[in-house]
């Protein structure tokens, strides 16, 4: 029996977003920065879409080449599709 990808209703997810290590890499990278209260949560956002859609482009390249597993060469073609 597969496993189910769905969370069920009764179950609330508690991870949430690493807010102290990002402020910290902020702070690190650029002291000059300055960011409103959420916008760590945006950033921290902005790069789980990126990597959903990496994700998704990469298993449609794989899927392209008739490969079941996604390797470097689909991740990396990927890649070059957000470059433009």
């Amino acid at each position: 029996m597969a496993l189910s990808t769905t969370v069920s209703q009764r179950k609330q997810i508690k991870r949430k977003a690493p807010r102290g290590f990002l402020k910290r890499v902020f702070k690190r990278q650029k002291p000059h920065l300055r960011l409103e209260k959420s916008g760590d949560l945006l950033v921290h956002l902005s790069c789980l879409l990126f990597v959903h859609r990496l994700a998704e482009e990469s298993r449609t390249n794989a899927c392209e080449n008739k490969c079941r597993i996604i390797n470097r060469e689909h991740i990396l073609a990927a890649a070059k599709v957000f470059e433009n």
